[in-house]
């Protein structure tokens, strides 16, 4: 069983950018690669509990965060993805739309031009669109969407009561279609999952 195989609906498949990078030579399946991630990333939510002051709104952080959960397991981990993929925006276009999106949410933010939940949920499905990484789009989005919430003084999103929607369940599908309704427009089914307790 590779790397590739059994993949959940809406997960990225490993290519050669991707597969060329995998720091650890012992993952020899998906399952052992989700759960190298997950010891990753569990760094990465104590990294950020001692920040003073996240700053999820400035590209260099946006770029440290995605290091912080996936940096032993990828060495391309925080760079911008250099190839195009299944999802997300031409790669030649990272470097314009990232710091497009965070000027955008950065100005929703000092005018308060909606609630904060849905500002940030708004953040959360721009930037997966983008999809500026190789991989671990979706799960630095949903961490860097609760930096941003509770900057702004409200309580972290449960996105569905599960720490991870890396493997395939109900839990996931419902996640990816309330992202593929977002991408027709309409923000309510995702914003319902991430404060679903």
């Amino acid at each position: 069983m590779g790397l590739n195989e059994d993949l959940p609906a809406g997960a990225t498949p490993l290519d050669g950018e991707g597969l060329e990078g995998l720091l650890p030579s012992h993952l020899v399946n998906r399952s052992q690669l989700n759960e190298w991630e997950q010891q990753n990333i569990e760094a990465a939510l104590l990294w950020l509990s001692r920040q003073r002051r996240p700053r999820p709104l400035e590209e260099s952080w946006l770029r440290r965060l995605h290091r912080e959960m996936f940096g032993q397991s990828w060495r391309w981990a925080g760079q911008y993805r250099i190839s195009d993929k299944s999802i997300g925006a031409d790669w030649r276009q990272i470097r314009m739309q990232v710091p497009a999106l965070l000027a955008d949410i950065a100005f929703q933010v000092e005018h308060r031009v909606d609630v904060v939940d849905l500002i940030a949920i708004r953040f959360h499905h721009r930037l997966v669109s983008i999809h500026p990484f190789p991989n671990g789009n979706g799960r630095h989005a949903r961490l860097i969407a609760d930096a941003l919430i509770e900057q702004l003084g409200a309580p972290r999103f449960s996105w569905g009561s599960s720490s991870s929607l890396v493997n395939a369940s109900a839990l996931r599908q419902q996640y990816i279609s309330a992202l593929q309704r977002a991408d027709r427009g309409d923000l309510t089914a995702l914003l319902a999952f991430a404060r679903e307790s």
